[in-house]
């Protein structure tokens, strides 16, 4: 009988410390989420350490091929930077990958199609850099109005002349000013532009927006709008119906005197058009954060013109957006790897 007791007992105390072991392991164990750049600001990365065990690969930047091989056996991924995302991405992940969110707005390098078919969970960071890239446009639109990169090239090369007619550029007060997508980033510009005492304000897009009549804008058709405006922006998403949206035709539809400004993505030019109208007086001017490709060739064509302002892509590039966008990816992450609704997910 004591035998007895004694086994039973040692039974349930196995079993005890068996059910303790599983519990521990179980409270123990975290999700494994790559960051596809080491760089990615601190936030974010920070905030998915609380609750997961974070890699990255070990070169920045990181090829995609570097990337590939270190998605097996994680969890989720925050992508960021604009390698291809797409089906490949998603076997490999396959079946422990539960969530992937970018690190931006657009999402042109994204397979969307693929996940919407997989009905797999996608979160991107849209609405915390509309207004750095808003501030960005802005300065754009001053900087190609007003010949800023000319005139640095004037005093480059000695050629700083005093004259009442000498490097006149072109005013925003009274102008017309026209933005081809009324979208987060679209009506960022358009509540700028209202400290400066424009003219008229215009948009084209798909329909019109009840923002729209908020800001004071008029909806119009896209030949209307380039035909009348004195300052173009561009703030569409790159897709097949706006790749080379503004090309030879279009840039020959605006004023002489208009500039154009492009936030957006580079490909939405036609960009050895633009070349020759910029060459050619077509237009008056143009001021670029994107273009194709990029990096631009240090012996671009572009690069070699005065009235051609370029930025190297800095839209979202200020510390506060960057860590904003950082945490908005980290919680998309997090939500999604839980089952529950992403902050910021992608609207299929």
């Amino acid at each position: 009988m004591y035998k007895t007791t004694l086994l039973i007992t040692l039974i349930l105390a196995t079993r005890v410390m068996k059910s303790s072991s599983e519990m521990s392991t179980k409270q123990d164990w975290r999700p494994k989420v790559l960051v596809t750049n080491k760089e990615t600001p601190a936030k974010g990365v920070n905030l998915l350490k609380e609750k997961c065990d974070v890699i990255f690969p070990e070169n920045v930047p990181a090829t995609r091929e570097e990337i590939l091989k270190l998605i097996p056996g994680v969890d989720g991924i925050m992508w960021v930077g604009h390698h291809a995302l797409n089906g490949e991405v998603l076997d490999i992940g396959a079946p422990k990958l539960r969530a992937i969110s970018t690190m931006s707005a657009g999402m042109d390098y994204v397979d969307l199609e693929e996940f919407k078919r997989r009905d797999f969970p996608l979160g991107y960071t849209p609405s915390v850099l509309s207004d750095a890239v808003a501030d960005e446009a802005i300065g754009l639109m001053i900087a190609a109005g007003r010949r800023f990169h000319e005139g640095r090239l004037k005093i480059d090369n000695s050629q700083w002349y005093i004259g009442p007619q000498w490097m006149l550029g072109k005013d925003i007060r009274a102008s017309t000013v026209g933005i081809i997508g009324l979208g987060e980033i679209g009506q960022a510009i358009a509540k700028r532009l209202k400290g400066f005492d424009v003219g008229q304000l215009l948009y084209s897009g798909r329909k019109p927006k009840p923002e729209g009549n908020k800001l004071g804008a008029k909806f119009v058709a896209q030949d209307e709008l380039l035909k009348e405006s004195d300052y173009v922006f561009l703030a569409v998403p790159l897709n097949n119906s706006t790749r080379h949206l503004i090309n030879a035709t279009t840039l020959k539809q605006m004023k002489q005197t208009a500039v154009l400004i492009n936030i957006a993505r580079g490909e939405i030019v036609d960009q050895d058009a633009l070349v020759d109208a910029l060459k050619n007086g077509t237009i008056f001017a143009a001021g670029l954060d994107v273009m194709t490709p990029e990096p631009l060739p240090a012996d671009s064509e572009l690069l070699k013109l005065p009235n051609a302002v370029i930025v190297p892509h800095l839209g979202s590039a200020t510390t506060r957006t960057r860590d904003d966008m950082s945490a908005l990816a980290a919680h998309n992450i997090l939500a999604g790897m839980e089952g529950s609704p992403m902050l910021s997910p992608y609207p299929y």
